[in-house]
């Protein structure tokens, strides 16, 4: 896939889970509904949320950066695209649930830089 058929294809996408989940927004009512509105909820908007900061990272280090190739710049950006859209849509679970406290958010935090750390020592170390 070439470049720009990902960018058009990413962005497309992009639009189109932010189109879901406004469309969600509008017709569930969170008081009424079960647990698979919820689901529902989080799932787009952890897609919208990923595509977007996938597309926003890819730019930032093509255009800013311009250190590595462009193949290593899109894996780069969208795994830490759906690391960053996990810890939002958790943090918003937990906040639902009146959970949310500094302890948790900063022990998420550490577990999720923990695992950023460790796939990126991992993939340099299989590079060598």
């Amino acid at each position: 896939m070439t470049l720009k058929n990902y960018l058009w294809v990413m962005g497309t996408m992009t639009l189109l889970c932010w189109g879901i989940f406004a469309l969600m927004l509008n017709l569930i009512d969170p008081t009424a509904t079960n647990w698979l509105g919820f689901m529902l909820f989080y799932v787009a908007l952890f897609l919208a949320l990923s595509g977007t900061a996938a597309l926003l990272g890819f730019i930032i280090r093509f255009v800013a950066l311009k250190r590595d190739l462009v193949f290593y710049a899109v894996s780069t950006a969208f795994r830490q695209s759906f690391l960053f859209a996990l810890f939002i849509v958790i943090a918003l679970f937990l906040l639902s649930n009146n959970l949310f406290t500094w302890l948790n958010v900063a022990l998420l935090l550490i577990i999720f830089a923990i695992l950023e750390l460790f796939v990126a020592s991992y993939k340099k170390s299989r590079l060598k």
